[in-house]
């Protein structure tokens, strides 16, 4: 479905963080941005120069690039300074970025390896803290500015394959309400967006995602939520029609959230044992036999 820019964020600028490829969420959000009139800078660490296509979106977007590691204080505190410089203080911020280091190497949650439970920590979450806090500290983020990280529902509920990403989330979370209280006092928003499980390259990495994903869209009355319709979403949080909204963890994801059982998903368990059961049945007369 394309959607006509309405000029939601004409005269705005920002910075968003996260884009990797085409499948991003953050990639998704800065077209989305670019369409409604935004001027923004885009970020990612150094390593995703190589790995992905970010140099694409800022020629699509006509948007400057800047590299930095979003765990490393001096890295961050450069790179406001320089953003400050290039397009003055943010009306708006994107936090896309996560990683879960025992996810990919395949480390079951009861056996972490705490260094790297650390490392997902600090990337998925701590990040947040770090961005919001140099952006104040330079002075790069304006009054009236909205702030908005991505999340997913693993931080409420366990899904068992998401292991420490969860925790990341959760933090995440918390990080937006207690920083919301404080952004208040200055007129700044923020709000996480619990998104749907999403076919992005971070979500390909976590082991079981393809049946997370699938019971997800069986289970949402509307469907598990694309990149693009999470962009639009985003835009509406980026804007000044939501700006006494913060603090919040916004479900994105089809009505998921507030679902228990669909009919698709009991019909499929009910065909999944009534074979099973058929099939022991076949089994226990052939071993009689």
């Amino acid at each position: 479905m394309t959607v006509d820019g309405h000029g939601l964020l004409d005269d705005k600028t920002g910075l968003i963080f996260g884009a990797m490829n085409e499948d991003s969420l953050a990639w998704a959000i800065a077209e989305a941005a670019h369409r409604e009139g935004a001027r923004f800078a885009l970020s990612n660490a150094p390593v995703a120069r190589r790995l992905g296509s970010m140099d694409q979106l800022a020629e699509q977007t006509d948007s400057p690039v800047f590299w930095a590691d979003a765990t490393s204080d001096d890295d961050l505190e450069e790179l406001f300074d320089d953003v400050l410089d290039e397009l003055g203080a943010l009306d708006f911020i994107v936090h896309s970025i996560g990683m879960g280091v025992n996810v990919r190497k395949d480390q079951p949650y009861e056996e972490l390896d705490y260094n790297w439970y650390q490392q997902t920590l600090d990337i998925s979450a701590t990040s947040l803290h770090r961005i919001v806090n140099y952006g104040l500290q330079t002075g790069a983020i304006a009054e009236g500015a909205s702030i908005i990280a991505m999340s997913y529902i693993g931080a409420q509920r366990i899904f068992s394959k998401y292991s420490e990403m969860g925790d990341a989330k959760a933090l995440l979370e918390s990080i937006v309400r207690s920083f919301g209280y404080r952004l208040g006092k200055q007129g700044i928003r923020i709000n996480a967006i619990s998104q749907s499980p999403t076919r992005t390259l971070a979500g390909k990495g976590i082991e079981g995602f393809d049946a997370m994903y699938e019971f997800a869209q069986r289970a949402a009355p509307l469907g598990n939520a694309d990149q693009t319709s999470c962009a639009d979403y985003a835009v509406t949080l980026l804007s000044d029609y939501t700006r006494m909204v913060t603090m919040q963890t916004l479900y994105h994801d089809g009505g998921f959230s507030s679902m228990g059982m669909s009919d698709e998903i009991i019909q499929d368990l009910s065909a999944a044992y009534a074979q099973a059961g058929a099939s022991s049945e076949a089994e226990e007369a052939e071993s009689e036999a």
